[in-house]
């Protein structure tokens, strides 16, 4: 059976950290939105809401042409916005893949700390302010699916065990 799993999380939430932890244990390909976006910006492309779009159509792409091959999949994106999701939803329903969400969190002051400290050097893309990430929770969407919510906060190795349960996978 094929699965997606989606990390989904305002910046700074974990999503990543959490997304190839997981991808290490059960050595499924991963794709993330910021590197792709990054390497277009780098291909001498200007940032804007278009390239934005392009490097979610990218993974988009890719993730496809992995379900055709029968592969399960990690999608690492903030996907704040109906749209995403819908493509998710679309991809998952065309080559019948079973989707699974996972909603990272952690406590405001933590994910402050994490913000004002973090340093990813993708170029193009200027690291995230507190300001930009209480900005964007406004605006984030609510899921209304049935979804895993991880505390970052926690301890790794113990979310990672939630997760396998979560997507029915064995300790490998």
């Amino acid at each position: 059976m094929k699965k997606m799993v989606i990390f989904s999380g305002l910046p700074g939430s974990g999503k990543s950290t959490l997304a190839e932890a997981l991808g290490k244990r059960v050595q499924w390909p991963l794709f993330s939105v910021d590197p792709i976006e990054s390497a277009m910006l780098r291909s001498g492309c200007a940032k804007s809401f278009e390239i934005g779009l392009a490097a979610y159509l990218v993974v988009e792409a890719l993730v496809a042409e992995q379900l055709k091959l029968g592969l399960s999949v990690l999608i690492d994106a903030v996907n704040s916005v109906q749209e995403a999701r819908d493509m998710w939803y679309a991809l998952a329903g065309k080559h019948e893949a079973t989707l699974y969400i996972v909603e990272c969190i952690l406590p405001a002051d933590l994910h402050r700390k994490r913000i004002e400290a973090r340093v990813r050097g993708l170029h193009g893309i200027p690291e995230v302010t507190w300001e930009q990430v209480e900005e964007g929770r406004k605006t984030f969407l609510p899921w209304e699916e049935k979804r895993l919510m991880v505390d970052t906060s926690q301890v790794k190795e113990e979310n990672i065990i939630c997760l396998l349960e979560y997507v029915g996978e064995v300790e490998r």
